[in-house]
């Protein structure tokens, strides 16, 4: 879902189901030197594997206008972050891969059959790849071209190219230092995401559903990725040491709750030296995670 024939833009807008955000990338990189967002409709987007997403497009084609135009410039390319829920990220281990690309893409499709309530042939596939245990992990974002289209449909006919488009959690990857085990915790309206990595090799990737939306509590969101983390533990052997929280307006809340369960330091991911002076109540940094890792990966 990237495309690697032009240089990485420095604007992203993510699309959530709530409302539009957008950042531009400062020259010297590493901070957003601006940022915007837009509010939508109950309604408007509703995030989905298999069903179209944007419900209605004209005003979220309006949206991304609006979020976008006031700070990028003559920019047109722009990195688009969607929402978890219309993404599948799998993780996937091989001894080998061919060397050819389409071949290597066959075989990674088949191996995704299995994994998908739809087919993967009228998917798109992105995957990196990592070595494991002497042999290779890819992680694999996949999502069905109807899905991806209705987002790439969106920004051009507000004028801008998403040349890449990455699911959010992904994204916010991009914002968390992964040199010894880190949990790193995302919620949004929908969903909990989660993902461990140690070494900057990414172990863990998981994306539960969330009833309870941006209000869950410390304990609450503990409870949900105990699971998790136990796993975590008995396969790697190991502790998870920091654990990164986004998406939540008081993210020290959930502190107590994941420190007393792991004995990690818990901390935000997007901290405010990551965001230049903006206007924070347009674009609440606690909701920025998406673009601010979009960027500065």
């Amino acid at each position: 879902m990237a495309s690697k024939s032009k240089p990485r833009p420095r604007i992203a807008c993510e699309v959530s189901s709530d409302r539009v955000l957008a950042g531009r990338l400062a020259e010297k990189g590493g901070v957003l030197e601006a940022c915007a967002a837009r509010e939508l409709a109950p309604g408007s987007v509703v995030p989905d594997l298999t069903e179209l997403n944007l419900r209605q497009p004209e005003a979220v084609r309006k949206a991304i206008n609006d979020a976008i135009g006031g700070i990028a410039g003559r920019a047109r390319d722009v990195i688009a972050v969607v929402p978890d829920a219309a993404v599948r990220v799998v993780l996937l281990d091989f001894d080998t891969l061919p060397q050819n690309v389409q071949e290597a893409d066959s075989v990674v499709r088949f191996r995704l059959k299995k994994s998908l309530p739809f087919d993967v042939d009228k998917a798109k596939v992105s995957y990196h790849t990592q070595t494991a245990l002497g042999g290779l992990r890819l992680v694999a974002a996949v999502a069905l071209n109807s899905v991806i289209e209705d987002y790439e449909s969106a920004f051009r006919d507000a004028g801008f190219n998403a040349g890449v488009v990455l699911p959010s959690m992904l994204a916010a990857l991009g914002a968390a230092e992964a040199d010894r085990p880190t949990l790193v915790l995302k919620v949004d309206a929908r969903t909990t995401s989660l993902a461990i990595l140690d070494t900057g090799q990414l172990l863990l990737f998981r994306t539960l559903e969330n009833t309870r939306g941006v209000t869950i509590t410390g304990e609450q969101l503990a409870e949900e990725v105990y699971p998790s983390v136990v796993f975590f533990q008995d396969t790697y052997h190991t502790n998870i040491e920091r654990i990164y929280v986004a998406g939540l307006p008081e993210s020290g809340g959930a502190s107590p709750a994941l420190r007393a369960q792991t004995g990690a330091d818990v901390r935000e991911l997007v901290e405010s030296s990551r965001i230049g002076d903006t206007d924070g109540s347009a674009a609440p940094r606690w909701r920025m995670a998406g673009v601010v890792g979009a960027l500065i990966a």
